[in-house]
This record gives structure tokens, C-alpha cells and sequence, in this order.
């Protein structure tokens, strides 16, 4: 079954740089999108970043130039550093895939909390 576990969030005043981690399992990592969402309190979960199994990554506009998506296949780790954080960045963030056969589905890490102090 497929699992994504989330680490890497805690608190961090402006300014600042956390590194997030995802652990996935249950499917083949490297040739599968893989992405960062994020959940701030009353607002709906957004993209942040995608990566594919070959390194080609995108950001939302909001992140682009503060933060990097990478990852390690051999690992089957996905990663975030964000830098320059700003208190707009808190939120619970989410690691995800779409997968399945035959049919594909959303799959959800259990989210890591990140809060930017001003």
C-alpha cells in the first residue's frame, strides 16, 4: 500500500529555513510526479511545488526564487528547503501523489506543521 510520511516542519522566525522530507513506499517512486501542498488555518490546501521522476520541477508563484523541491530516487525521498520564510508561509504541509492501477488516486502524507514567527 502506498505510504508518504511527512517530517522536517517546526517553528522559525522570519527570515529563516526549514527543510522538509517525505518517505514514500508501495509504488515506483522514480517514475512517478511527485508534490508539495500546503493548508493554512480557514484556507483550502494549495500547490506548492511538483518534481518528476526525472528532476523537472515547478513552484506557485508565491514560493518561486524561496524555495527548492528535490529528490533522491534511490532514497524514494522527496524534499522542500524553504528559505526567506515569511509568516504567509505557515501552514500544515502535505507531500502527494496520483497514482493507481487501473484507476489513479490522491495520496496524502499526514502533513507537517510549519509556523513562521514575525
Amino acid at each position: 500500500q502506498v505510504q508518504l510520511v511527512d517530517s522536517g516542519g517546526g517553528l522559525v522566525q522570519t527570515g529563516g529555513s526549514l527543510r522538509l522530507s517525505c518517505v514514500a513506499s508501495g509504488f515506483t517512486f522514480s517514475s512517478n510526479v511527485m508534490d508539495w501542498y500546503r493548508q493554512a488555518p480557514g484556507k483550502q490546501r494549495e500547490f506548492v511545488a511538483t518534481i518528476t521522476g526525472g528532476g523537472w520541477a515547478n513552484y506557485a508563484d508565491s514560493v518561486k526564487g524561496r524555495f527548492t523541491i528535490s529528490r533522491d530516487n534511490a532514497k524514494k525521498e522527496v524534499y522542500l528547503q524553504m528559505n526567506s520564510l515569511k509568516p504567509e508561509d505557515t501552514a500544515i504541509y502535505y507531500c502527494h501523489v496520483f497514482w493507481g492501477f487501473p484507476t489513479r488516486r490522491d495520496y496524502w502524507g499526514q502533513g507537517t506543521q510549519v509556523t513562521v514567527s514575525s
